[in-house]
């Protein structure tokens, strides 16, 4: 089981997609020989009537295993599988997994299902795995037998020195090249920034050497071996059989180094949380896993009874499979924040799918160990074992690879957005891209699933399953079509909305963002990103249903009716959507402007299908359906001209304020904060009005709508202080009274001949 290669990765794995498809064969491999039961020859299924003698039933055994061919008996009328002798020298050669003394499993049993058959096929294995565990003490006396008749190193250096010779010499080789080529790999796989590119650049040369190594190793690996083992006997096979397992070992350290990069976090693709941990527990995996390979792959060859090596299978498969449990019950926090670790605000799908995950690798895992033993015991048991190793790559292989292309995908958007600014249809095509490379993945990946497993329930031969094969086919197109352009519909959508956030009271005097005014499509296409999207997703389901043979002529029918129904009872929400519907069509209003229903104002934050959202001045967010809005006023659009009064005293020179109020209009236009907002400067109109206290002067300017209020507050303040300074008085308020001299001088004296006045005497007594 590829344990490490099969965690979820949001980021990273894409760099290992040039490496893992030629790496795909070298794992098959490893799976196949820990798993399947190969064998060149049909297995015969021999049945009983229970009255044969035993020299009979001897000579019929002997006949029919002269071919190499595996013997099923089966008792007629019980439909027991019971031993018999089976597996021949041809076929323990070249198959790696235990052949059984009861070669496979017979003809299910009558009326029973195919999963009782498994199930009876996996007890019934499982305890002749058992029974024959004692057996694989034999193992080493059979060894020792075998290797005497090698025929390298019978003349001059033993053929175990032979071995070892060529396994040093190729170690050495490799060995030599990593230290040779250490400083200038070393140098390039310093990432040049912690951006994904860099870190892919990087991880690669550390890929290229590990790639380099190996092939040193194997070249000399293979051309020592011809010429020192140029016999093919136990030693030859030996020495071919440890090469295969150290390139499946090394496959797995590659592929781990690449992705977690043991010790440089700087350049490390898969984001897992305690790496450095699983690439050692990666590192043991990759020891043991290719050992146990070759370990029953010599025993096969070598081993007098199939007894012996089914004892060892089973030992050593049920210890791989526990260290893989383990590994995966460890990991699961693990794995679990790694898918979760690129959503801001996952969602409660994506939160099962990230506690799943372990548990379905766990599941995986023991599926594979049962399918193993069952096989033991299976007429076709080489096929399922087959399966079961191909299975386990590609529910490793598939995530790994679909997530790689679609951050490759990501990270060239990303760069082309870096570069230049992306079109709304670029951006939805960018994605629609990236979900039909990763659903080809994916779909690949379930076909070759369902490929593997699908005689496991249905008879593949059969017309029937031809023909739900091509619905089943024709179905998923469907789907995979439909899902691609709901991808694409809803960026596209996403691409137009409005993102203006919502002003709080800390924002109200903030300077509003040029050009935070959508447009009139980006107003119209989120109302009706919902209709689309139903639309789209509700005529594909009415197509797959069709493909499956549904009549949908009843659901049409029942659907218009429906309609017909809400359309009457809900008079009111119709209403409100048709004057939405003109509303949209006479480009009223967008999202950002502010504007006036006669009885709520406010700025326009969200638009649906029948209603609008104000935001007010001072918080409050209001509702307002499309049908209660008789009319509308739109203070946003255009322009905006803005007049507003200054009192001045009644001995203020008029003339004199004119050209300082002008003085100040060109000087806002001068400034280049202000400057741009303006469409016509500050200046004085004239005399509005004349009061008892005040000449009051009136004052406007042309601006955007966005900033008038903001270009006012500016313009009062300059005003203001250019008038005083300029020594134009402004009118007062307060009232002067005038007398006659002798008027003030009597109510003076007046006031001082008041006496002031005197405490109360204390009562009396």
């Amino acid at each position: 089981m590829r344990v490490r290669i099969g965690l979820f990765g949001k980021a990273g794995q894409s760099c290992a997609l040039p490496i893992l498809a030629a790496l795909a064969m070298v794992l098959l491999a490893g799976s196949r020989a820990a798993l399947a039961q190969a064998s060149p020859e049909p297995s015969i299924v021999l049945t009983l009537r229970g009255d044969e003698t035993p020299e009979a039933l001897k000579r019929t055994l002997d006949a029919l295993e002269a071919g190499g061919r595996k013997v099923t008996l089966r008792i007629a009328g019980a439909g027991e599988t019971v031993p018999a002798a089976v597996a021949a020298p041809a076929a323990a050669a070249t198959s790696a997994a235990p052949t059984s003394p009861t070669a496979a499993a017979a003809t299910p049993k009558q009326g029973s299902s195919r999963i009782d058959t498994f199930w009876d096929d996996f007890v019934a294995g499982f305890d002749y795995g058992n029974e024959a565990i004692p057996a694989a003490a034999a193992l080493p006396e059979d060894w020792s037998r075998a290797w005497a008749g090698n025929r390298n190193g019978a003349a001059g250096l033993p053929a175990v020195a032979r071995l070892l010779l060529v396994l040093a010499l190729a170690t050495a080789a490799a060995a030599l090249f990593r230290r040779a080529s250490a400083g200038w790999f070393s140098r390039r796989m310093v990432p040049g920034g912690p951006e994904f590119t860099s870190r892919l650049i990087a991880s690669a040369y550390g890929l290229l050497q590990d790639l380099v190594t190996l092939g040193i190793a194997l070249v000399i690996l293979r051309v020592c071996g011809n010429l020192v083992l140029p016999e093919w006997d136990l030693a030859a096979s030996t020495l071919r059989t440890v090469g295969n397992g150290a390139v499946i070992g090394a496959a797995y350290m590659m592929v781990g180094r690449f992705l977690l990069a043991p010790g440089a976090p700087d350049r490390r693709l898969m984001p897992l949380p305690r790496a450095d941990r699983h690439f050692g527990l990666l590192v043991a995996y990759a020891i043991c896993a290719p050992v146990v390979i070759v370990g029953v792959f010599l025993a096969q060859r070598v081993a007098a009874s199939p007894m012996t090596v089914a004892g060892l299978f089973a030992t050593t498969a049920l210890a791989i499979t526990l260290f893989k449990l383990w590994w995966f019950f460890d990991a699961r926090h693990d794995l679990t924040r790694l898918v979760l670790r690129n959503a801001e605000a996952p969602s409660p799908g994506l939160r099962v799918l990230a506690l799943l995950t372990p548990w379905f690798y766990i599941a995986v895992a023991v599926v594979i160990w049962m399918v193993g033993r069952a096989s033991a015991m299976m007429s076709d048991g080489a096929r399922w074992a087959e399966a079961a190793g191909i299975t386990q790559i590609v529910v490793v292989l598939a995530p790994v690879i679909a997530v790689g292309i679609g951050n490759l995908i990501r990270c060239r958007r990303a760069h082309r957005a870096a570069v230049a600014e992306t079109t709304p249809h670029g951006e939805a095509l960018s994605r629609a891209g990236q979900a039909a490379a990763t659903g080809i993945v994916w779909a690949i990946a379930f076909y070759l699933l369902a490929r593997l497993w699908a005689g496991f329930a249905f008879d593949m031969a059969s017309p029937e399953f031809s023909a739900f094969s091509r619905q089943a086919a024709g179905v998923a197109i469907l789907l995979f079509v439909g899902w691609v352009a709901l991808v694409f519909l809803r960026a596209f959508f996403d691409a137009y909305a409005p993102r203006q956030a919502a002003s709080g009271p800390a924002d109200e005097d903030a300077a509003p963002v040029e050009g935070h005014i959508p447009s009139r499509l980006a107003t119209v296409l989120p109302v009706l990103r919902g209709v689309v999207l139903g639309a789209v997703a509700g005529l594909v389901g009415l197509v797959v249903l069709s493909r499956l043979g549904v009549d949908i002529g009843p659901l049409l029918a029942g659907f218009g009716i429906l309609g017909l129904a809400i359309s009457f009872g809900s008079q009111a929400l119709v209403r409100d959507i048709v004057s939405g519907f003109f509303f949209m069509i006479e480009d009223a209003f967008r999202v950002g402007e502010y504007v006036d229903t006669g009885r709520l104002k406010g700025t326009v934050e969200k638009i649906s299908l029948r209603s609008m959202q104000l935001r007010h001045q001072s918080g409050q967010i209001h509702t307002v359906p499309f049908g209660q809005i008789p009319s509308l006023t739109n203070a946003s659009r255009d322009w905006a001209t803005l007049k507003f009064n200054v009192r001045l005293d009644h001995s203020a020179d008029i003339e004199k304020a004119r050209k300082t109020i002008k003085k100040v209009g060109l000087a806002l236009l001068e400034d280049p904060e202000f400057a741009p907002h303006f469409i016509s400067q500050l200046k004085m109109q004239g005399v509005a009005d004349i009061t008892d206290s005040a000449v009051v002067v009136r004052l406007k300017f042309t601006a955007k709508p966005a900033h008038a209020s903001t270009l006012q507050r500016e313009a009062l303040k300059r005003v203001y202080r250019a008038l005083n300074e300029a020594g134009v008085p402004f009118a007062s308020n307060a009232v002067t009274v005038r007398g006659g001299e002798g008027q003030a001088s009597a109510g003076a004296a007046a006031i001082t001949a008041v006496p002031p006045p005197t405490p109360l005497a204390p009562a009396a007594g």
